[in-house]
């Protein structure tokens, strides 16, 4: 089962406020642990959302929100994908990261859609159609 393991924004992540040499030497320690397991597929630290836009949809139309967005609670900081064999699991490696934050900080973790998750609306037609875009994503990524 594939995780996406978010880091919730705060009012410093959101103000540009850098982490420490130490924080950054303890993530740098945790993200390895995680590859050398073979959990982490990809990571990222996020810019604050004062560089960021939002897309709004509504039928046709298309709406354009410059941030900074308000609700720092709702806004991700950084994230991960992690691979595990189950929720308990990825909550047991996530358990084991340095606060991410100075102070109080909350990491989310919601499991990533599968293609047997779909059911019968994922037609065969479909599923070769998402084995072509992997395929060529993966194709293009390493050619970095």
């Amino acid at each position: 089962m594939r995780f996406m393991v978010m880091v919730k924004a705060t009012a410093d992540s959101e103000a540009g406020v850098m982490p420490s040499e130490e924080l950054l030497a303890a993530m740098g320690r945790y993200n390895e642990e995680l590859v050398e397991a073979g959990v982490m597929l990809a990571g990222e630290g996020l810019q604050p959302s004062s560089k960021g836009a939002r897309v709004r949809f509504s039928g046709a139309q298309r709406t354009v929100i410059d941030g900074p967005f308000m609700e720092t609670k709702e806004l991700v900081a950084g994230f991960w994908i992690f691979q595990c064999e189950s929720l308990q699991a990825c909550i047991d490696w996530v358990k084991r990261c340095p606060n991410p934050m100075p102070g109080e900080s909350d990491i989310e973790i919601r499991q990533i859609f599968e293609a047997e998750d779909f059911g019968a609306e994922f037609t065969p037609e479909l599923r070769e159609q998402e084995d072509r875009i992997r395929a060529r994503m993966s194709s293009e990524n390493q050619g970095e």
